[in-house]
């Protein structure tokens, strides 16, 4: 049975993917979290008990820690989900961005690189660490074009120039060591088990205790969303067929600005709770001063990842966001424990 270290399993995109390849895939997962505010273990909970989900709370940085569950497990893919993933909380305190993200990932690629050396044939060449990043290593678009895997990196945030420099060591483990990595660059993500700093479950939750819905600026700032399951899907397709050394993007093709988001969950809202004394949610909103360094427009072109290995979103901007919101309300008691009283909706990331 394939075994797969997946760090960050506990976090939004993390979790998503191991709920994935328990649901789809005959594997075994080694779960690595450190179980920061971002990390919850009510994310996890349907997997109690399940043999092939083996749950570890701890640090990409700890190299005892992270060698000792590469041979221990006979791990034969790492997916390295592990990030401080906020752009405001980087503004806020960048330390925790190199040292995670940075830092973190040369640990992990080191140790798998010690590890990977000493396989016998056949499992190093079956061997594959994929790295999970971002478009924001971009930078920011005009009002046309799209960014692709040639793209030149151009980061904007402490936050983005963190995930900069460990998708450069990603490239570096490969073209000096020889370590078979895979890197992906998604959009933006949205769906079940985000945390609410992030843009769509905060105005949810803000929504529905009729609290102001506070868009940046004009509210033209315009992000490709990506249902987070389409993600999960796309991810596997690259460890199944991609290419090692190469990078695929991944992306909705869902552009929509900030404002355009809001209205369209203020939509929603109206609809699926029809008896809120906040009709039209859509008053609720309010306009406050911009991110410092907000990056205007991300848009991905996916059409590698379409042409070389088949992949497609499943959902549709609209679909998808209709399935996200039901989620939230049918789920309120993850929303109320992952509100820990270590984060209540305040705005982060004013550079104040």
């Amino acid at each position: 049975m394939r075994t797969l270290l997946v760090t960050g399993g506990a976090g939004f995109i993390g979790g998503n993917f191991v709920h994935f390849l328990m649901d789809e895939v005959d594997c075994r997962v080694v779960n690595l979290d450190k179980l920061t505010y971002a990390g919850n273990l009510d994310t996890l909970a349907s997997l109690g008990g399940n043999p092939r989900h083996i749950f570890v709370q701890g640090d990409i940085g700890d190299r005892a820690l992270v060698a000792r569950l590469l041979a221990d497990y006979e791990v034969d893919t790492v997916v390295n989900f592990a990030a401080e993933s906020h752009v405001d909380r980087s503004i806020d305190g960048p330390a925790e961005f190199v040292t995670t993200n940075v830092v973190g990932t040369f640990n992990l690629l080191d140790c798998a690189r010690s590890y990977w050396s000493r396989l016998g044939r056949d499992p190093k060449a079956a061997f594959r660490f994929l790295h999970v990043s971002t478009d924001e290593v971009y930078g920011s678009l005009g009002p046309a074009g799209l960014f692709t895997e040639t793209t030149p990196y151009a980061p904007n945030s402490p936050y983005s120039a963190s995930k900069a420099a460990s998708d450069h060591l990603v490239r570096a483990w490969f073209h000096t060591y020889g370590l078979p990595v895979l890197t992906t660059n998604c959009s933006n993500n949205y769906g079940p088990y985000q945390f609410p700093e992030k843009l769509i479950p905060l105005m949810i939750l803000k929504a529905q205790r009729g609290e102001s819905l506070p868009i940046y600026g004009d509210g033209g700032n315009i992000r490709d969303w990506l249902y987070v399951a389409d993600h999960c899907r796309a991810i596997w397709r690259v460890l199944e067929g991609g290419t090692p050394g190469e990078v695929y993007n991944v992306g909705g093709n869902s552009e929509r600005t900030n404002l355009q988001v809001v209205d369209t969950l203020c939509s929603l809202l109206d609809e699926l709770l029809p008896r809120s004394p906040y009709r039209p949610h859509a008053s609720l909103k309010t306009f406050v001063a911009d991110r410092p360094g907000h990056d205007r427009r991300y848009a991905i072109d996916a059409s590698k990842l379409r042409r070389e290995l088949g992949w497609e979103p499943r959902e549709t901007f609209e679909t998808g966001m209709r399935r996200t919101l039901q989620w939230y309300l049918d789920n309120p008691q993850w929303c109320s424990r992952v509100m820990d009283g270590s984060y209540r909706g305040e705005r982060l990331g004013s550079a104040h």
